[in-house]
């Protein structure tokens, strides 16, 4: 995995080196993102997810979340980035702003229970993914962690959720285009992904 948020030294990574320092000693990047995959498919597909209410889905739950599938690979696996990074023209939030931004953003998912309409939902998650994009809170993993942290946020509402099969490029256009105040390709991909109807009520 290149380094693709343009640092190009910090103490995340092995020295004269874009490939993160990791529990595997892996030194070349290709090789460590075979392994990331792997460990975190397994990761993922052992997750026991607990009960969960609405009001559980909380900036230290996204922590837990990042833990759970980055653990075998990075002894920062849940925990706040402290470097700036970027990708392209994009800044992501200042390191020192993390956890205030964050405390702000997530007070707003528990509005999410009162939404009237399966499109009101679809809009307002758009907003809080484009959003929690900019955070980007980890030094890697983020989007890995947010998708799994909004799959389970929208089954707890009662809605069944799978992410359509699109390339890493339109994963990075719906971004790119979410930066600019654009959220209609990331609308169009979280409307692929929810429901039609309510599947279960709690």
């Amino acid at each position: 995995m290149r380094d693709k948020y343009g640092v190009t030294q910090d103490k995340y990574c092995y020295p004269d080196s874009d490939v993160l320092i990791n529990l595997l000693n892996i030194r070349d990047a290709d090789t460590l993102a075979e392994a990331e995959a792997e460990f975190t498919a397994e990761r993922y597909r052992t997750y026991q997810s607990p009960q969960l209410s609405i009001s559980d889905f909380t900036f230290k739950h996204l922590k837990a979340l990042h833990y759970h599938l980055f653990q075998d690979l990075y002894e920062w696996a849940g925990k706040v980035r402290d470097v700036d990074i970027s990708k392209g023209t994009t800044r992501f939030c200042n390191c020192q702003r993390i956890e205030p931004e964050a405390e702000r953003l997530f007070k707003a998912i528990p509005v999410l229970i009162e939404a009237g309409s399966r499109e009101q939902l679809i809009g307002q998650t758009a907003d809080l993914f484009c959003e929690l994009n900019l955070l980007h809170p980890f030094r890697e993993g983020n989007g890995r962690a947010q998708r799994f942290f909004f799959e389970e946020m929208i089954f707890t509402l009662g809605y069944e959720i799978t992410w359509p099969e699109i390339s890493q490029e339109k994963w990075i256009e719906a971004n790119v285009a979410e930066v600019n105040l654009n959220l209609s390709p990331l609308i169009n991909i979280i409307d692929r992904a929810i429901s039609e109807s309510k599947t279960h009520s709690f």
